[in-house]
């Protein structure tokens, strides 16, 4: 297995391992096609594509009888029943990133630190929304294939709910080579015309446009792979990678759920990937099983030899290190910043789910405040009263949580924020005491519908405060690392390490 080194300095040794001031510019602009997709959540067409989310919320998530009718025919076309991929070596790495497919220069950005610290690793795997707005196969040659063109390995992915949004038909066909339309959804009752009048139905595939597509990028042998379905697992001698598919709205089937339970048994030791993370935002989302049972009760079961589980669809990284009752330590984390707009962490309150110092997250709070106070000062011409340096925005969230900041400074008054700097920390959400809302007015930054929150935190300038995982994995151990994609030059040769921590798999 090949070896990265982290670079010297990260965001928590200094502002300029954070990225906020560049050497160089990136050589990622290389890389963008002649025209970057001008990609807008306010558009109207955008919204009403993505109408699914808020119908499956209001009427049911119809994704459980969808995924049936899809998995029922990928058996009927001989598919085993066990969906696993079997790898005969007990040493590999792999990358790992999630919520990538915007196609706009956020994602692109993350393209050459992720080759440079990916390197020598035998596959890739993207956890949660492989294509934004709605999942279309259309979407998959400059918002899959192009990026990860040079990238020689094989790629797998777990669907997040973007990806559902199309009935998952460009997913299937991509990932999975099955071209089904398995819609449409089987709502019932006396308002059941409602939703089937309102869902948007999956849309066309051309096998041509996306055969050449991968002929054209990904074309290489060494590149090829076809996963068994939504979900799979990923079989080697000294660790089994479990992939689940978590629908619209967070939940597995009966028949995944049992599928689940199967695959997790034995000693041998698991670790989960999912589209939903099981711990974010210092709350406990254990994801529902139909019929009863969570997908946390699975991982937690000692029976089961979990040691991690890693999730998308919140946009940055955050690592929780849970204790669990008969004295083992799973490492729970979030990993969606590999594209897409960045969400908060400065809005993360003082943590309970862990110790505080045990938590890890990327961005730093405090740099989380300073991008969105610039935001924001922008966003509403009052640049003198919201914009915060780095500086003061670790100072500010300081003050409010209570906490030792991951970058300490040496100026004086850095203990002690300014008046203003304390208004707009209480303002763009940073909790007070460790309670999860400040007690005045608050500007909509983490709670705020998507279609406008990520206009607010989708940017063309470094640093993305983006991130990926690499995974390395002996006979002995599992080592994660977190590393940053800051969008400049200096750190795409290599990318600043943010985060690591290594587990004992025996």
């Amino acid at each position: 297995m090949s070896e990265v080194s982290p670079a010297p300095d990260n965001s928590r040794t200094s502002e300029e391992g954070a990225g906020w001031s560049c050497g160089s510019p990136g050589t990622f602009n290389e890389l963008l096609p002649a025209r970057v997709p001008d990609f807008s959540w306010r558009r109207p067409s955008v919204l009403w594509r993505s109408r699914n989310d808020v119908i499956a919320r209001l009427f049911g998530d119809p994704s459980d009888a969808i995924r049936r009718r899809c998995v029922a025919a990928l058996r009927e076309r001989g598919t085993p029943a066990a969906f696993t991929v079997h790898r005969s070596s007990p040493e590999f790495s792999f990358a790992l990133l999630g919520d990538t497919g915007e196609g706009d220069r956020s994602q692109y950005a993350v393209v050459p630190p992720l080759l440079h610290a990916a390197a020598g690793t035998d596959f890739m795997i993207v956890a949660s929304d492989v294509i934004y707005p709605t999942g279309d196969g259309s979407q998959y040659p400059e918002k899959f294939f192009r990026p990860y063109k040079d990238y020689p390995a094989p790629i797998y992915a777990v669907p997040g709910n973007h990806d559902w949004y199309d009935g998952l038909r460009g997913f299937l066909h991509v990932f999975c080579a099955l071209d089904a339309d398995c819609s449409p959804p089987p709502w019932r009752g006396p308002l059941a015309f409602l939703p089937r009048l309102l869902w948007r139905h999956s849309g066309t595939i051309d096998p041509e446009v996306l055969a050449e597509a991968r002929r054209t990028f990904r074309g290489a042998p060494g590149q090829q792979a076809v996963q068994p379905g939504p979900y799979w697992a990923i079989d080697t001698p000294s660790l089994r990678i479990i992939g689940i598919d978590t629908g619209i709205t967070g939940g597995l089937d009966r028949d995944q759920g049992r599928w689940l339970r199967a695959v997790s048994g034995g000693p041998k030791p698991k670790l989960l990937v999912t589209g939903k993370p099981l711990y974010v935002d210092d709350d406990h989302r254990p994801g529902p099983i139909e019929g009863g049972g969570t997908v946390d009760e699975i991982v937690r079961d000692p029976a089961h030899h979990y040691v991690a589980a890693i999730g998308g669809d919140i946009h940055n990284y955050q690592r929780y290190p849970v204790r669990t009752d008969d004295g083992r330590t799973i490492q729970y984390v979030v990993s969606g910043g590999g594209g897409a707009f960045m969400h908060a962490t400065h809005t993360i309150p003082r943590t309970h789910v862990v110790e505080e110092n045990e938590f890890r997250c990327y961005p730093l709070r405090g740099d989380s405040l300073s991008r969105y106070s610039k935001l924001y000062g922008r966003w509403l011409r009052l640049p003198r009263l919201f914009e915060l340096t780095p500086e003061e925005a670790t100072a500010a969230v300081r003050y409010r949580l209570g906490i030792r900041p991951g970058r300490g400074y040496r100026a004086a008054g850095h203990d002690r924020p300014s008046r203003r700097a304390r208004f707009v920390a209480s303002v763009l959400g940073v909790p007070r005491d460790g309670r999860r809302r400040p007690r005045f007015l608050r500007l909509p930054v983490r709670r705020l519908p998507q279609r406008f929150r990520s206009e607010l935190a989708d940017w063309d300038r470094p640093p993305f405060f983006k991130s990926f995982l690499r995974l390395d994995v002996t006979e002995e151990r599992l080592r994660i690392r977190c590393y940053a994609a800051t969008g400049c030059g200096d750190h795409e040769a290599a990318p600043p390490c943010e985060d690591e921590v290594t587990i004992p798999l025996r």
